[in-house]
């Protein structure tokens, strides 16, 4: 029972690490984006001696853009937020995995201790028998 439990911490502790790095993947791309995005509000511009609507027109543009950054932003924080839980969750299922790992060690030491006990059971009826018929 104890090693099914193991293994199932286990096999959970390997979906979270999944999960982790697919939440950061997520991140690192908004990240990227962000920075793509502020990359364009500082390199758009218009004609040196253009209408004043092109002047309007780059303003919504950059208006724009900022507000896609500020979306960007927001989605970060919820996919941080979502990374802390998964990190807090990766603890506890480690934490867990860690102890029944010690507790099937400590199986495995107490059935060798039964063993070495039978084992020596035996060997001394051996010897008594012997004794005793020789």
């Amino acid at each position: 029972m104890i090693e099914k439990l193991y293994k199932l911490k286990k096999l959970q502790t390997d979906q979270k690490l999944m999960q982790k790095g697919q939440l950061m993947s997520k991140i690192n791309h908004v990240d990227d984006e962000i920075m793509f995005t502020e990359n364009k509000i500082n390199t758009t511009s218009v004609q040196k001696y253009g209408a004043i609507s092109d002047f309007a027109v780059l303003a919504i543009h950059k208006n724009t853009m900022k507000s896609h950054i500020y979306k960007l932003e927001e989605e970060k924080k919820t996919l941080n937020q979502q990374l802390e839980i998964v990190i807090r969750e990766l603890i506890e299922f480690q934490k867990e995995t860690e102890q029944y790992s010690y507790i099937l060690e400590e199986e495995k030491r107490e059935n060798i201790k039964r063993l070495l006990l039978i084992e020596e059971e035996a060997s001394s009826e051996y010897m008594q028998s012997k004794y005793i018929n020789g």
